[in-house]
């Protein structure tokens, strides 16, 4: 049986989980997508440990928001979903959410450094560096990790909608990149990017002391493809099929 959830939700979240590894994302299993029904008060994600390869409509999992439980689907759901579910919870404006264990933003969670912002391509997307997270203590990873680990997200953008907007990523120190967007498939395109610059500015800080462009130039790249004077793009393209 499929749970009631808005029209195409369950096509976006399997069609942006099989993106995983077709884009270099993930190895083996470690990444999943999810995205929010808000008016229904559940999101569907990527069952636990299942291939993409394998993976099929069948498989997702829904999940209520206001306490965790399955509301739909035979197989358990993501580890990671209490971490989504902390996210979704603390900002409103999020409507999916991407996990992966991408190599060069992990190289950041692990180096336990945030990732800079070194150029207009970081810019475009985030109004500032993608921060790390503080290591979770003993007692957070001994009850409710998962939770925990959404909620050190929180806490490090201070419960701010805005911020979660502005800077739509962030890596758990020792673990990895989360991000998330309007949409699913929008929290996709955001971990692409966090993994790209993550690439980018580890090559440019190889090559010597890396500082940032002037503001203006980054707050040029920004705020034209974001806010009420964008004009990047095409809104009839970006509707095409």
């Amino acid at each position: 049986m499929t749970s009631a959830v808005r029209g195409g939700l369950r096509e976006e979240v399997l069609a942006a989980n099989l993106a995983i590894p077709q884009v270099g994302l993930a190895t083996l299993t470690w990444g999943n997508v999810s995205g929010i029904d808000r008016e229904a008060g559940v999101f569907v994600i990527k069952p636990s440990g299942v291939p993409y390869e394998d993976l099929t409509m069948d498989d997702l999992v829904t999940v209520r928001l206001s306490d965790g439980s399955i509301v739909d689907g035979d197989l358990r759901p993501s580890t990671d979903t209490e971490t989504h579910r902390c996210l979704y919870l603390a900002f409103p404006s999020i409507g999916g959410v991407t996990h992966t264990h991408s190599t060069h933003a992990v190289a950041f969670a692990q180096a336990r450094r945030e990732i800079p912002v070194l150029g207009t391509t970081h810019a475009d997307t985030f109004n500032g560096p993608v921060s790390c997270t503080p290591d979770l203590t003993a007692e957070q990873c001994a009850k409710d990790y998962e939770y925990n680990t959404g909620r050190v997200i929180v806490d490090l953008l201070d419960e701010d909608d805005r911020r979660a907007v502005e800077v739509p990523a962030a890596l758990v120190a020792g673990h990895g990149p989360f991000a998330w967007g309007a949409t699913a498939r929008k929290s996709l395109e955001h971990a692409i990017i966090c993994e790209a610059v993550a690439d980018i500015a580890i090559h440019t800080m190889a090559l010597g002391p890396a500082t940032p462009p002037p503001r203006h130039l980054l707050d040029r790249h920004y705020t034209r493809k974001h806010g009420p004077d964008a004009y990047y793009g095409n809104a009839e393209a970006a509707t095409r099929v």
